[in-house]
């Protein structure tokens, strides 16, 4: 669950920072790009995952229950965030099948910020969930 929620937390400021950036470069806060659209869709998916976590009350029942559907969520985002956005035309590099990031879409001295960049939010993101977690087995252990 923590894992979610740090995902959640970096999706919404993902889709907030993407509209600032949508608004300089396109002129608009929200165009209808299929990346996007696809991001709030997988958003969309995780707060169904937390509304179904907090519907089920036997805790044994919610563990499998939301298991089984976060794994139906993360799967849905691969399609979502990737594959579809490439078949059709995009504002995003990597647009109409073309692959992203290629020497057109990105500068290689940019490379050299962008790919640490994703390494260490993805490291921000796992230390976060783990203390997270560490906290509330800390407070389970107490009561």
């Amino acid at each position: 669950i923590e894992f979610a929620n740090v995902g959640v937390v970096f999706g919404v400021f993902g889709i907030l920072t993407g509209m600032f950036w949508a608004q300089f470069t396109w002129g608009a806060w929200w165009s209808g790009d299929p990346k996007q659209n696809a991001s709030a869709i997988g958003l969309l998916i995780y707060f169904a995952y937390f509304v179904l976590r907090g519907s089920l009350e036997n805790e044994e029942q919610r563990a499998r229950i939301s298991a089984v559907y976060n794994i139906f969520a993360f799967s849905a985002l691969i399609p979502l965030l990737f594959i579809l956005p490439r078949l059709t035309d995009s504002l995003h590099p990597g647009n109409g099948g073309n692959p992203g990031f290629n020497a057109y879409d990105m500068d290689s001295r940019l490379r050299l910020v962008f790919y640490p960049a994703v390494v260490a939010w993805t490291m921000l993101g796992v230390w976060i969930a783990t203390v997270r977690f560490r906290i509330k087995r800390l407070e389970s252990t107490h009561l």
